[in-house]
């Protein structure tokens, strides 16, 4: 085969892995969106875990969940080291079904079903804990911020890079006790707060949005949903670093024993998501970044993002379902 026909396999191999990790994410939103504002976040949960799993058995990959729900002995499905697809190219897999569980209990916004793939290996095995998180969008020099910077010279650093004041700025942090010093620090140095009070995930991707109005994300969240959110700066260009936290010895043993020698490593963006990386998601709750799950008598309207790191492709996709033809019914 020529080279320019192996390149337009390879293109249309894509574009139809593309739409099948969409169909993924959508069948995730809409069993969770079932549950919107009815206060029950485990069942919400675990209506997007059940069908996540379930639409992953029409994918053609090879893949293996590395970013999950949990062990094996703490997930019925979707754990770390199951096995998904249909058969295909060998793929690790992050997943997190239902970003905003109590977002979506609340009907909250930003709750999202979402996704990352990436080539066997590619992808950071974070353990179920805190990572300290600063992330901006694209189009900056390489460096601008540090996690180990202070707040202060970060924001300084940004300002000057985005040609503004610091009083222009805005940084979303998550809305917990233990950032109580980080929030004052920025709006001691002028910059305007957004504080969430769930979906970190939403909110770092926010930084590369055009229309989000956030300029940097900073504090800690969970590691996992850390090396989702760098898949998906991977694909537009942003910049995150991230640095696991630790609240007990045991934890520090259970990272070295996943391979990491440093446990107090800074891992940049490309180092949480190597290689070339596709990430999907889409809306629970309607948000910034996407709209939600739009429910009708026999059926839904769903909106949702896929991208691609190598082609640094984003694609909006609207698909309006009928419950009555679909092959699985929704929850």
């Amino acid at each position: 085969m020529a080279d320019h026909d192996k390149l337009a396999t390879a293109m249309m191999t894509d574009r139809n892995l593309a739409l099948e990790l969409i169909r993924v994410t959508e069948a995730a939103a809409i069993a969770a969106s079932r549950w919107i504002g009815l206060g029950k976040k485990n069942e919400a949960d675990g209506a997007a875990v059940e069908a996540m799993r379930k639409a992953f058995d029409a994918v053609a990959i090879d893949g293996t969940v590395v970013i999950g729900e949990g062990e094996m002995d703490e997930a019925p499905m979707l754990f770390i080291g199951e096995k998904v697809g249909a058969g295909g190219p060998s793929m690790d897999i992050a997943v997190d079904p239902l970003e905003g569980t109590t977002l979506t209990a609340k009907a909250g916004p930003n709750a999202i079903a979402t996704l990352a793939l990436a080539e066997s290996g590619n992808f950071l095995h974070a353990p179920d804990i805190y990572m300290d998180k600063i992330a901006v969008g694209a189009g900056l020099p390489a460096g601008i911020v540090n996690l180990d910077a202070p707040v202060a010279q970060n924001l300084r650093d940004l300002a000057r890079a985005k040609h503004c004041d610091v009083s222009d700025l805005v940084a979303c942090i998550l809305d917990r006790e233990r950032h109580h010093d980080l929030i004052a620090h920025c709006r001691e140095a002028g910059a305007r707060v957004m504080l969430i009070s769930d979906g970190d995930v939403a909110g770092v991707i926010a930084t590369a949005m055009p229309d989000s109005q956030i300029d940097i994300y900073l504090g800690s969240g969970g590691a996992p949903e850390g090396v989702l959110a760098a898949a998906a700066l991977r694909c537009v260009g942003g910049q995150m670093q991230g640095r696991l936290l630790y609240e007990s010895d045991d934890q520090i043993e259970r990272v070295r024993g996943m391979g990491h020698a440093d446990p107090k490593r800074c891992f940049s963006c490309e180092e949480m998501a190597k290689g070339d990386v596709m990430f999907a998601a889409t809306g629970v709750t309607g948000g910034a970044m996407l709209r939600g799950v739009k429910r009708s008598l026999g059926g839904a309207i769903t909106h949702s993002i896929v991208m691609r790191s190598h082609s640094g492709t984003v694609r909006y996709i609207e698909a309006h379902h009928n419950f009555v033809q679909k092959t699985w019914t929704p929850t």
